[in-house]
């Protein structure tokens, strides 16, 4: 290219276009009355970053986290509604026969096939509804923690 035709010519000159009339590529640009700009890439310098990245609840937990605190206070709130619920029961049912025997003397004096009354509330009427009560308790606890493992799992 040292025959002194301008840059970008080919020598043989076969009526091919100079670079310089050539159409801008995508790199360049032109301006109004100016000479073509380069395009010049903008980044963040957080581009680096660690993309948001999604943690399980489990993960959440065993870190300690604000949340994974939710989530456990959570599963104790609802055990410990539970709990409080079976013993409501329990109070008021087995709690209040004293109060009853000592109202209504008269339950005190009533036979059932030769034994008191108040013997048979007592043993068999409430064993049956401690041990109802406690297999309630068991099922519903282990809903309880079954959803939480759904929760976990992400079901």
């Amino acid at each position: 290219m040292s025959d002194g035709s301008p840059r970008g010519r080919m020598p043989s000159g076969e009526g091919k276009r100079p670079v310089a009339d050539a159409a801008p590529t995508p790199a360049t640009r032109a301006t109004p009355g100016g000479p073509a700009r380069t395009r010049v890439r903008v980044t963040s310098p957080r581009t680096s970053a660690a993309r948001t990245r999604t943690v399980s609840i489990a993960s959440e937990i065993d870190e300690q986290t604000r949340l994974g605190e939710v989530y456990i206070t959570s599963l104790m709130r609802s055990q410990l509604r539970l709990a409080l619920g079976v013993l409501l029961v329990i109070a008021s049912t087995l709690g209040l026969l004293p109060l009853a025997f000592h109202l209504f003397p008269a339950i005190g004096r009533v036979d059932v096939l030769g034994v008191p009354l108040p013997w048979l509330l007592l043993t068999v009427v409430a064993f049956a509804e401690i041990i109802t009560l406690g297999w309630l308790y068991v099922r519903r606890a282990e809903r309880n923690e079954a959803t939480f493992s759904d929760l976990l799992e992400g079901r």
